[in-house]
């Protein structure tokens, strides 16, 4: 079976403790750590609180498979601050947060860092040369922290963002980070699928890029609205073929961030459904 991880920030009504045992206890080999609030937020994870959710972790047979470091509701929403916005100071807000993020990866002894792909197009005024160079410049100020860690950072396609789909994400990387290894993709399977880059060509086509792995269920209408495993039409025996086709040894996170108020059951219910498939 496919080692399985479930993320953290599908229980934001809960606290991480409650989150790691609901997760060890739906039967996941691994958490993906949401580094925000009300959980893993680096600027609120001294070492005392690292240690003491390093051992709850390690008492529930789990391992931390990623940093999760898309949202910045401590000071924003999902999406703002982004990395390129206007304001520098809000630019900076971004990249300070990743540079936690990623003192927080090492610390886990985690090796991706999961990010926005720098941000929303509407609303701004930015042509995609213009946010592509803020993208990079921001991304550029994180890659020392990064190397000297051992971390990648895994930039995730997300649709109505800068970078939506597999094929944005190598333009963009063949044309700012195309020799840097510490630059590479979380494939997020439902984003894919949600505009038109099938998930499981994507994965194949790829594979060298691929840091780290997202699964959702999205309805065949394609609209952009994470369902648990078994609701949509997400072909999932096929993405894990893909991924064994690349030989591909990290877990596959279920992030179901819309369910905080069912987190525990829909869990277990992505569990049961995602094993089957494997």
């Amino acid at each position: 079976m496919r080692p399985l991880a479930f993320s953290t920030n599908a229980f934001k009504k809960n606290t991480l403790e409650e989150a790691i045992d609901s997760i060890a206890d739906a039967g996941y080999s691994g958490v993906e750590l949401m580094a925000d609030v009300p959980h893993a937020l680096p600027a609120a994870m001294d070492s005392g609180r690292i240690d003491r959710v390093r051992q709850r972790i390690m008492s529930r047979g789990l391992c931390v498979t990623n940093i999760n470091a898309f949202t910045l509701f401590a000071c924003g929403d999902t999406y703002h601050p982004t990395w390129i916005e206007d304001e520098p100071a809000d630019r900076k807000r971004r990249i300070d947060h990743t540079l936690g993020a990623i003192g927080l990866a090492s610390a886990f002894g985690v090796k991706t860092v999961s990010l926005q792909p720098g941000g929303p197009m509407i609303g701004t005024h930015l042509t995609r040369n213009q946010a592509g160079e803020r993208f990079a410049e921001g991304l550029s100020q994180c890659i020392p922290a990064a190397r000297n860690a051992g971390v990648i950072l895994a930039i995730e396609p997300e649709p109505g963002l800068f970078i939506q789909d597999s094929a944005e994400f190598i333009e963009f990387k063949q044309r700012y980070f195309a020799n840097d290894d510490s630059v590479r993709m979380n494939c997020d399977a439902g984003h894919l699928f949600c505009v038109g880059d099938e998930p499981a060509a994507a994965i194949r086509r790829h594979a060298e890029h691929i840091a780290h792995v997202h699964l959702e269920d999205i309805g065949s209408n394609r609209v952009h609205q994470h369902l648990t495993p078994g609701r949509g039409a997400m072909d999932f025996a096929s993405i894990f073929h893909a991924l064994d086709d690349i030989h591909y040894a990290g877990h596959c996170t279920v992030e179901l961030y819309p369910y905080e108020t069912t987190a525990a059951g829909v869990a277990r219910q992505a569990f049961e459904h995602l094993r089957r498939a494997t």
